[in-house]
């Protein structure tokens, strides 16, 4: 089977189950496992890698709003690499090319690839995409022995942090203009021993005002901005520090294009370094690099 995958979540997908051999192409933010780097990229973000967070919001928006597309599909390169399965999704147009969009190219090459469109809102249906990635590749088991071992982990979450004060916690997905964390993001959050604020689970990122950030009160502010690492995340937050709405919270940058942003099992992770910010003395501390207290 050749696998192209047009989303870095599907590629950290396709490795875990072992398929590495089989995927022959991949998009130009696929950075996970390493190896990913050296596949051939097929799909290209048009945003600017230096912009501001305000620009890339107007940018975002002029595409939503009919503009050019934020992401490129290197048609000659599809045709050139023959796919039998395409991994995509519909669930967040600046995240990567839908696949309504997929399936025009394909019509267009003469491409007979099946498209797999994978849309989860909440952590149960981000193992799910797990699971039906494995059928459609022949890879039940090893899918059926990752998801096990991914709900083990979170339940191992749950049960320690049992029975310690929720702080009320939120999750700020982009600085300017404020947006919320959604999607999976509430139930992470309330797994690691929160309660989140200012959302709601399964439903998509907003924008949010600051005198709303302010209203809900937050003791704990989480800044995942989405695509930031944690260095990026942390120059980002630095300026974030001053605004008295945010304060006197408790203040974390955290890696979010790794643990937080893409539906993924890495979401997994994401759990438990919330898990060790909110709750340090009932979880253990998170590896380096992955979340840093900015107050």
């Amino acid at each position: 089977m050749r696998i192209l995958s047009l989303l870095p979540s599907a590629t950290e997908i396709v490795y875990a189950l072992g398929l590495e051999e089989d995927l022959v192409g991949v998009t130009d933010e696929c950075d996970w496992p390493p190896a990913a780097r050296a596949k051939r990229p097929v799909s290209f973000s048009a945003l600017p890698g230096a912009a501001e967070p305000a620009e890339v919001d107007r940018l975002v928006s002029a595409s939503i709003n009919g503009g050019e597309p934020i992401y490129r599909l290197d048609n000659e390169a599809v045709r050139e690499l023959r796919p039998d399965l395409v991994l995509t999704q519909d669930l967040c147009a600046v995240c990567a090319v839908p696949s309504g969009h997929v399936n025009d190219a394909l019509e267009l090459l003469g491409c007979q690839a099946e498209v797999l469109s994978m849309d989860p809102s909440s952590l149960s249906e981000v193992l799910d995409c797990v699971l039906h990635v494995g059928t459609v590749t022949g890879t039940e088991d090893a899918a059926a022995t990752l998801v096990e071992g991914l709900r083990d982990r979170l339940r191992a979450v749950s049960d320690a942090v049992a029975g310690t004060r929720r702080p009320r916690t939120f999750a700020l997905e982009w600085s300017d203009p404020p947006f919320n964390g959604g999607h999976w993001v509430p139930e992470m959050i309330e797994l690691a021993g929160g309660e989140a604020v200012l959302t709601s689970r399964g439903t998509p990122s907003v924008r949010v005002t600051w005198d709303q950030i302010a209203a809900a009160s937050p003791e704990t502010v989480v800044f995942m901005p989405c695509g930031y690492d944690l260095e990026g995340a942390v120059a980002e937050a630095t300026p974030l520090l001053d605004r008295p709405e945010l304060s006197p919270a408790a203040f974390f940058a955290v890696d979010a294009s790794s643990y937080f942003s893409r539906p993924g099992p890495r979401l997994v992770d994401g759990v438990e370094i919330l898990a060790s910010a909110l709750h340090p003395d009932a979880v253990p501390e998170s590896a380096p690099g992955t979340v840093r207290r900015l107050r």
